[in-house]
């Protein structure tokens, strides 16, 4: 992962014509996917065992035969992926993506076509199989990540100016992408990365991904080999995709994707969940990743902040899972969701009433959330937290919802569920033109 994987290959296969195989079965096979609207990535390899960077071997010019030495020392405890699992199942994700190979070319499967793989090398099992085997015993769909460039292979260079370079390379790269969708059952996710340095031609990614479908008929696969696939992929920043094209945004807990001994900028669990919920928003998917250390454990605070947000997912999910894309101002202090004709209102700052205020005859003595633009009829409203039923005041010009308890009843935030009368939309621009209409002092409802 890095900036050259999130802008180059996106930004060709946004306005590419090319054929597309997976367009005829697309809604049948991401009707889970939709649903699911969070992951687990995992970025796990050799370059866990120097705790620096995934990254490592390009930025830091290490030569490929001291790079090599790695594979003898990645010697993880048995069945690490077991943990990961449990840890996604706790932290209410649905489907989980493993690195089966990054840039630095080692595989982390049982492959014919390298030695430089996990079944010959240090760890001396198919670590790809533990993961796949892990995800499944928690009901979790499984997803292989696999990084088209790679700074191992004699030819991963030279392909680009070497024609029988290149069809080697090609080949290569088939052949691997072959046994991954073979020998591992159903896959429910092939994610590409980085399609340097070739085009989709020269990749043949047509054939790549018709191959792909052929033995993964139910497959969804992301648009990193330079064809649109099935979803975009944004990286490292939500950027809802135009409506009708499915996303994804995969981010880090921390700044980096590999484990980072010393990488401490870790996100709060409010962060997570309220990029969970801006994600949902927009109708997209949120991808968050974890670095495990070299023997395959997860760094304590990766487990504490993902076991955070499951706990307000446990209670919270409805505002989440299956919501659909919806017509929403950008909120400073509420983020919104829907499903149907429902609304929910994450509310990351509480507003809790404070007595200085009273002065100011708009607001009452009480803790008040209120949404300007809100384009439906409020039938009922209720804290999903708890159930209970939340008072509320409605104009033409938005609704307030009053008689709340002055703390936070939810942590890290609270969601208040709001019934219709038809869809919700929220537009805080449509009031302006009303504001001149409301003197000062005077409230309307």
């Amino acid at each position: 992962m890095g900036t050259a994987a999130a802008i180059a290959p996106g930004l060709r296969a946004q306005g590419n014509p090319r054929p597309d195989p997976g367009a005829a079965t697309r809604e049948q096979r991401m009707r889970w996917w939709h649903e699911a609207k969070f992951g687990m990535f995992i970025h796990w390899g050799l370059y866990s065992v120097i705790g620096q960077h995934e990254w490592a071997m390009e930025i830091e010019g290490v030569p490929i035969p001291q790079y090599e030495i790695l594979a003898q020392h990645f010697k993880p405890k048995p069945n690490a992926a077991r943990d990961w699992a449990r840890l996604a199942k706790r932290a209410g994700q649905k489907y989980m993506v493993m690195t089966t190979k990054h840039h630095e070319g080692f595989c982390n499967f049982d492959t014919k076509l390298t030695n430089y793989c996990a079944t010959k090398q240090g760890p001396g099992r198919d670590l790809v199989r533990e993961f796949v085997e892990a995800a499944r015993a928690e009901g979790l769909r499984v997803g292989f990540y696999y990084s088209l460039m790679d700074w191992h292979h004699p030819d991963g260079a030279r392909c680009a100016h070497d024609e029988a370079a290149r069809k080697r390379f090609v080949e290569y790269t088939h052949g691997l992408i072959r046994e991954l969708m073979s020998n591992y059952g159903k896959i429910d996710i092939l994610w590409y990365d980085v399609d340097w340095p070739l085009t989709p031609e020269q990749w043949e990614s047509e054939r790549m991904n018709q191959m792909v479908f052929e033995l993964q008929p139910e497959i969804i696969v992301n648009n990193r080999n330079g064809l649109p696939g099935d979803f975009s992929t944004p990286e490292q920043h939500i950027q809802a995709s135009e409506a009708g094209r499915a996303w994804e945004t995969c981010m880090t807990l921390n700044d980096s994707w590999g484990f980072q001994r010393g990488d401490d900028a870790w996100k709060t669990p409010k962060t997570i969940a309220r990029n969970l919920a801006t994600c949902a928003r927009g109708g997209g998917n949120y991808l968050l990743n974890i670095g495990p250390k070299p023997d395959g454990s997860v760094p304590e605070e990766s487990v504490r902040i993902l076991e955070k947000v499951g706990d307000w997912l446990s209670t919270n999910g409805k505002a989440i899972y299956g919501t659909e894309r919806g017509k929403f101002s950008f909120g400073t202090f509420a983020e919104y969701t829907r499903r149907g004709n429902t609304l929910y209102v994450h509310v990351f700052y509480w507003p809790s009433h404070t007595p200085a205020a009273e002065w100011l005859s708009f607001y009452q003595p009480e803790t008040v959330v209120a949404i300007g633009g809100l384009k439906a009829k409020v039938r009922a409203a209720r804290l999903l937290k708890t159930g209970a039923a939340v008072k509320y005041e409605q104009s033409d010009i938005g609704v307030r919802f009053t008689g709340l308890p002055n703390d936070a009843p939810d942590d890290p935030m609270t969601v208040i569920e709001v019934e219709c009368d038809s869809e919700p939309s929220v537009d805080h621009n449509a009031i302006r033109p009303e504001w001149k209409r409301y003197k000062v002092g005077t409230r309307n409802s």
